[in-house]
């Protein structure tokens, strides 16, 4: 099992491992002195033998694969963009649900209505709750809202919309790129 740390943490800890092996030290000693296995010494003492300095590099952890690929993604924006009544449902108000169904509808993927709300968050959408408190039946807050350039994803008297932020670590997906 990976030990917790950073990979750059694991990194270090490595590289203490090689300055005791030039030191000549033993692998239980090393092992002791670090706080691992000796076979996890002797791993990285192999590793580095066949490998040199890079074999000694954190792994990333890869994780479950997404079962959407980007250019669905980028689809699916462009999709919700255009609104609930242009995919078929019988009012423009998305709801995570709906999001999931036409996920399901599209490509043959079943997500949990809650997962859908992360994968929009992924996609550079933020959770908010309208303002003016507006539901369905309030026309002229409808009216208000229809007249944004983005329509909102809608959870119940909540709803979701496209991050406008300069965050270099999250920027959405662009609907329009190829």
């Amino acid at each position: 099992m990976r030990p917790h740390g950073s990979p750059e943490s694991l990194e270090e800890r490595r590289r203490k491992v090689v300055e005791f092996l030039n030191q000549k030290i033993s692998l239980h000693e090393i092992a002791r002195r670090i706080g691992c296995n000796a076979s996890s010494v002797m791993r990285w003492r192999d590793a580095l033998l066949s490998g040199g300095e890079e074999a000694l590099k954190a792994k990333p952890v890869p994780g479950r694969p997404a079962r959407l690929t980007t250019h669905q993604k980028r689809r699916l924006v462009r999709l919700l963009i255009k609104g609930a009544l242009a995919n078929g449902f019988r009012t423009d108000l998305w709801t995570t649900q709906r999001v999931a169904d036409l996920i399901e509808r599209l490509w043959g993927v079943k997500y949990n209505r809650n997962h859908v709300a992360r994968i929009l968050q992924q996609l550079g959408w933020i959770h908010d709750k309208p303002k003016d408190g507006a539901v369905e039946g309030d026309e002229a807050a409808t009216a208000k809202r229809e007249r944004c350039v983005w329509r909102c994803v809608k959870e119940t008297a909540q709803s979701w919309k496209p991050i406008r932020s300069s965050s270099k670590d999250r920027e959405p997906l662009d609907p329009f790129s190829p």
